[in-house]
């Protein structure tokens, strides 16, 4: 009985990995594809930027900075493998007008074509503790991080839905999977990118539309080195518990996750046990990644409450520490 039960399972599993590629999306191909990146002058998204460039795309970066639009276009025009490639510069504000960000997309269109891809890249990170981060800090991440995200989405998504093809990815983080100390403004800005693209998902499935969530660790960009002037301690102690990707490697991953219609995109082991364990009722782009979250869930939970437990121990010492300072300082 046992036999005829494991060998009832190894057929289905043997089924499901047969049946798999007949209902996930079929890959986009950049060769000749129009690519937006918003966040395309520096960081995650110039190395998106390149990596489609690499693949045959012609690209539209979207920053605010002109000069550093006008740089990395050179930078990313070295990478070209034919000569009708074409990078095209937009400096605009994507998180403060959506008349402004719509007027570009359409300039971008009306110059290299409908929007094949858009890539969702602006952003940035502000922590500290919660009473002392000012209410405007709130206010500013959830508008760049959120509305930035929304306005150009907004502006590419009825031409995707008419044509019946595209691709729309949002650059979340690990901090948009899980809440951590010093990241009350930063992750709530982030989670709603999620709920933001689980419900956009649903509504763009039926015209062969598909959304990708990334969510990158930490990553060696100028926003990192930024972010990480104000850090509280205790943020830096529990971001220390993991390294640091390089750009290039999370935007390889994010654009072959965009290209195959995949709806996670994570980086390395922890990124894979995060997306596993906050999978909820997200999408499947496949029946096996369905699976595989159904039997790793219970180990992976396991593992999860030993890192809470060590993030919990960061911050307890590190208020034990204070208040021995805050003594010593008393006393002395």
């Amino acid at each position: 009985m046992l036999l005829l039960a494991a060998a009832c399972l190894v057929a289905f599993v043997l089924l499901l990995y047969m049946v798999s590629p007949l209902i996930s999306p079929k890959p986009l191909a950049l060769p000749g594809a129009h690519v937006v990146v918003t966040g395309g002058s520096s960081g995650i998204g110039k190395c998106i930027a390149i990596e489609c460039y690499k693949q045959g795309a012609f690209i539209t970066l979207v920053a605010r900075n002109e000069d550093k639009l006008l740089q990395a276009k050179k930078e990313i025009e070295k990478y070209s493998i034919n000569d009708k490639q074409v990078v095209l510069c937009i400096s605009v504000d994507v998180s403060q007008n959506y008349n402004q960000v719509e007027n570009v997309i359409k300039q971008a269109q009306e110059k290299l074509g409908p929007v094949d891809m858009l890539v969702n890249c602006a952003g940035m990170s502000l922590s500290g503790k919660f009473e002392e981060l000012e209410v405007s800090i709130f206010e500013k991440l959830m508008s760049i991080n959120y509305l930035g995200s929304v306005y150009p989405s907004r502006a590419v998504i009825t031409t995707m839905k008419e044509r019946r093809v595209g691709r729309i990815v949002f650059v979340s983080s690990q901090a948009g999977q899980l809440g951590l100390f010093g990241f009350t403004a930063y992750s709530s800005s982030k989670f709603a990118i999620r709920g933001l693209a689980e419900a956009l998902q649903m509504e763009v499935k039926p015209y062969n539309v598909y959304v990708t969530v990334a969510y990158p660790p930490d990553t060696d960009t100028p926003g990192l080195a930024e972010e990480n002037k104000t850090k509280p301690l205790e943020t830096r102690l529990i971001s220390e518990t993991t390294g640091v990707c390089k750009p290039e490697q999370v935007a390889k991953q994010i654009v072959k996750d965009a290209i195959q219609g995949n709806f996670n995109s994570s980086i390395g082991s922890d990124g894979y046990m995060l997306s596993s364990l906050t999978c909820g009722m997200a999408p499947v782009t496949s029946i096996t990644e369905g699976l595989q979250q159904v039997v790793t869930m219970g180990l992976f939970r396991t593992i999860a409450l030993f890192y809470l437990g060590s993030f919990d121990n960061i911050v307890r010492r590190c208020m034990v520490q204070k208040a021995k300072l805050e003594i010593a300082d008393k006393t002395a």
